[in-house]
């Protein structure tokens, strides 16, 4: 017996007979639940491998733009050097360049490195006062406003910014005492974001971006 098909009835549906009742026969297609958590698995395996490579991306270009920065203020010290026989270094009143001592501090967000990296700035500068318009010394290094902080140029420079955004360490230690700092002329640094004082600096220190 063939089967009746009303007029105007949708593919796929079939009649039957009697009172003419219908049942829907179409098919949805539709994902499971099954294949939804794989999906949102991979997604996310994907999310993070993604996020952990732009993370490493981001810090391998500080360190490298941190060990530009410090290769061009070692040779603008030694242009400093070639004029005035010395490097720069605070040893008459606050010693502040004398103090710092990269061999015992280990946390960039200390006063010490600011005030050494001020005086650093001061001297290479032109500009020891900080208010990034009364030159009254020989420049040597022309900063960039993102290396200096406060970004706001209208506001006086606190110290030297590294890449990671703490300050660089800058010291003349081991001129006042042999025992103490790295270099006989000067110790120049980042901490490359690191901030933790640990108990022993040989997990810390060869971590740093320096000039020894």
């Amino acid at each position: 017996m063939s089967k009746e098909v009303l007029p105007g009835s949708c593919r796929g549906e079939r009649l039957t007979s009697g009172f003419g009742t219908r049942r829907g026969a179409r098919r949805y297609n539709a994902f499971t639940l099954i294949e939804l958590v794989v999906v949102s698995g991979l997604i996310l395996v994907l999310s993070g491998l993604v996020l952990s490579t732009v993370g490493y991306v981001r810090k391998k270009g500080a360190r490298a733009r941190a060990e530009t920065e410090i290769a061009a203020m070692s040779a603008a010290l030694e242009s400093y050097k070639a004029d005035n026989s010395a490097y720069p270094r605070d040893d008459t009143t606050n010693q502040y360049t004398d103090t710092l001592n990269a061999q015992q501090n280990f946390d960039p967000t200390q006063t010490v490195y600011q005030n050494a990296s001020l005086y650093l700035y001061g001297q290479l500068s032109g500009n020891p006062s900080g208010d990034r318009t009364t030159y009254t010394q020989q420049r040597y290094f022309q900063f960039k406003p993102n290396m200096l902080f406060p970004a706001d140029q209208t506001q006086n420079v606190q110290y030297i910014q590294d890449p990671f955004g703490n300050s660089y360490g800058y010291s003349t230690a081991n001129q006042a005492d042999s025992t103490k700092g790295y270099n006989p002329t000067f110790d120049l640094w980042s901490t490359s974001g690191l901030t933790a004082s640990p108990g022993n600096p040989d997990t810390i220190t060869p971590q740093w971006i320096k000039n020894w």
